[in-house]
């Protein structure tokens, strides 16, 4: 990239493991499909200043790692961004391969390492949002 050319940064890395913090809201029953297909969605809430809530989805045997867990559970979500399209509509689902309670035991990778470092861009990014 040139200097002065448009800075165009990705917000999500699909190539990095993306994980979510927060607290189990709800936990829904697990759909069967006609084809055999079943999956199981939860909601948690965020911990940050404006929480959202936000659902997940878990495919096939992953539907019981949420067997046990119950609202208020705080949780580390482990999960995969997938989109497709159908019938000329887009739709995205965060998919997760991996829910543990906090506060369970983990091996020291998974929470004694520090964060990656930020990216620092020399460009400024010009945006119109009021926000």
């Amino acid at each position: 990239m040139t200097h002065g050319s448009p800075c165009y940064r990705s917000i999500i890395n699909l190539d990095s493991e993306m994980e979510l913090v927060g607290k189990i809201k709800v936990i829904f029953d697990e759909k069967s499909f006609a084809s055999g297909f079943t999956k199981r969605e939860f909601v948690i809430t965020t911990e940050e200043q404006y929480p959202n809530d936000i659902m997940f989805e878990l495919l096939k045997e992953k539907g019981a790692m949420v067997n046990g867990l119950k609202p208020g559970d705080r949780v580390n979500v482990k999960f995969d961004i997938r989109g497709r399209e159908w019938q000329e509509k887009y739709f995205n689902s965060l998919v997760a391969w991996k829910v543990d309670p906090v506060g369970a035991a983990t091996t020291p990778q998974d929470d004694q390492l520090p964060p990656p470092p930020m990216e620092k861009f020399n460009d400024p990014i010009e945006d119109d949002l009021p926000f």
